[in-house]
């Protein structure tokens, strides 16, 4: 079942009579200013969980000036079907089928959900930041794609929060670990040849993957840092 989430659950529950749309909504207590198509933190039941994150598709007002927003929500890796896998990044989340109509008082502030390569190019990644590359059916736990590019000795899709090293002949990538090397050793480096490529005769070899590029940037070592 798709999660409960604060508030109204269902639009169908209500009236429509005296609603209208409104432009934007002042979150309670701030100057921030939410509009439609704007990606919401929204305040959880489980005070002891981490905000939900939704997209405002509408806000709208009743007579009395109570303003409710009709939104989608992105679930985060944990409260999906499958749970946090190792490739899962802090910051994502998937944009699932599930909509609903909240309270705009439990609106606590406003984010950014980028996509997965807009993420990857951030020089800082701010609390406010998170990304998203998988769509997510929350009834039955199916991902579109249900296919990403895997990466290292490992084959696990690419983790813009751990650090990874590209090998200068086959130009695939490799976390640190699954080559022998500490995360220390590896930010030390200024070449890396992989296993593989060290001991063919000229020293390049072809992708076993076919991926000449990296998950983010051209870059040896590659890892994401977040500001504090």
């Amino acid at each position: 079942m798709a999660k409960t989430r604060p508030g109204v659950a269902s639009s169908s529950a209500k009236s429509k009579l005296g609603k209208k749309d409104i432009d934007s909504y002042t979150i309670r207590g701030t100057t921030k200013v939410v509009r439609v198509g704007d990606c919401v933190l929204m305040r959880p039941s489980d005070a002891g969980k981490p905000p939900y994150v939704a997209c405002v598709e509408k806000i709208e007002a009743d007579a009395r000036n109570n303003v409710k927003v009709h939104c989608r929500w992105y679930y985060r890796p944990e409260e999906s079907l499958g749970g946090r896998r190792q490739f899962h990044g802090a910051k994502e989340l998937f944009l699932s089928d599930h909509y609903d109509v909240q309270s705009a008082h439990t609106i606590e502030g406003i984010c950014i959900v980028h996509t997965f390569k807009n993420y990857t190019r951030l020089e800082n990644v701010g609390a406010e930041d998170y990304y998203c590359r998988f769509e997510y059916k929350a009834a039955t736990g199916a991902f579109t794609p249900d296919r990403v590019a895997v990466y290292c000795k490992c084959e696990m899709p690419y983790n813009p929060d751990d650090l990874m090293v590209q090998c200068e002949g086959c130009k695939d990538w490799y976390h640190p670990a699954c080559v022998g090397m500490t995360i220390e050793e590896a930010k030390k480096l200024e070449h890396f040849v992989c296993v593989e490529c060290s001991s063919d005769e000229d020293g390049v070899k072809r992708s076993q993957n076919g991926f000449a590029s990296s998950p983010t940037n051209d870059l040896k070592v590659e890892a994401k840092r977040r500001k504090r």
